[in-house]
């Protein structure tokens, strides 16, 4: 027959033993943070983690890895572990022409860049006569026009953060006015108070005056179906056209002189 093993009682330390052991705990714990903090603030300087090189991929037309160092590597600082890529993103999207970067660390010590360009459709008369750029998503960016091969660019000129509508804009009315036979829409003016102008580069001008976009587009599409009946009779073509008339529009023709009416003579 065994013995039952007898029932001992856990030591229960003092109070002031266990906030000791506990501070102890704390303490060594905040001393291995500091000493895993300047472990690492050490190794972050070392010259062994310097960067040494920049690799460029996505578009780069308009750019080169060389005009990307001269631009951007003296505006970065930092290595391979410390350099803040959220403001490296921003220094290359600084240069001209860089719409969008994504930057990201790539071993060996090295950054990669994916870049995308800017992809001009339209010019941008400012109000201060500085001429910008529009690129396809209807964002104005700064760049030297003079280096666009394109030399036909429409021209659109409106109120400042009006270039995404416009160029919406200018996308449907250059397929409503096509069949008029007059040129293609060359500059597009909106108005502070919101009226539409539109200049076709045979010379005629078209005030399509106000309202929302489809009712702007209505307004055109009737006069675009009217136009070929007019011309058939006239056989001219057109110089200018008016829309802002509630009941139809205003029109002249090239070589078309028109006579006042004669006032009825007085009794």
């Amino acid at each position: 027959m065994t013995r039952a093993t007898p029932f001992v009682a856990p030591i229960s330390l003092p109070a002031e033993v266990r906030l000791m052991q506990a501070t102890a705990d704390v303490l060594f714990a905040l001393v291995a943070l500091a000493a895993c903090a300047v472990a690492l603030w050490w190794a972050s300087r070392l010259p062994v983690l310097a960067l040494q090189g920049l690799r460029v991929e996505g578009q780069v037309t308009r750019n080169s890895e060389s005009t990307l160092r001269a631009n951007v590597l003296h505006r970065l600082s930092g290595n391979f572990l410390t350099i803040d890529l959220q403001e490296c993103r921003a220094a290359f999207e600084s240069v001209p022409w860089v719409r969008r970067a994504v930057v990201r660390r790539t071993w060996p010590l090295r950054l990669s860049v994916q870049l995308e360009e800017h992809q001009p459709v339209a010019l941008w008369a400012g109000a201060d006569g500085n001429d910008r750029l529009v690129n396809s998503f209807g964002e104005v960016f700064e760049a030297n026009v003079g280096d666009v091969e394109d030399d036909e660019l429409p021209s659109l000129s409106g109120p400042e953060g009006s270039a995404p509508q416009m160029l919406a804009m200018h996308r449907r009315l250059s397929v409503l006015l096509a069949p008029l036979n007059a040129g293609d829409l060359v500059l597009l003016t909106l108005s502070a108070r919101g009226s539409w102008r539109a200049e076709l580069d045979k010379g005629a001008t078209i005030e399509l005056g106000r309202g929302s976009d489809d009712e702007v587009v209505s307004r055109t599409e009737h006069f675009v179906r009217t136009m070929p009946r007019v011309g058939a009779r006239f056989q001219q073509a057109l110089a200018s056209a008016d829309l802002r008339h509630a009941d139809g529009f205003a029109l002249r023709l090239k070589g078309v002189t028109y006579a006042p009416a004669a006032k009825p003579a007085k009794r």
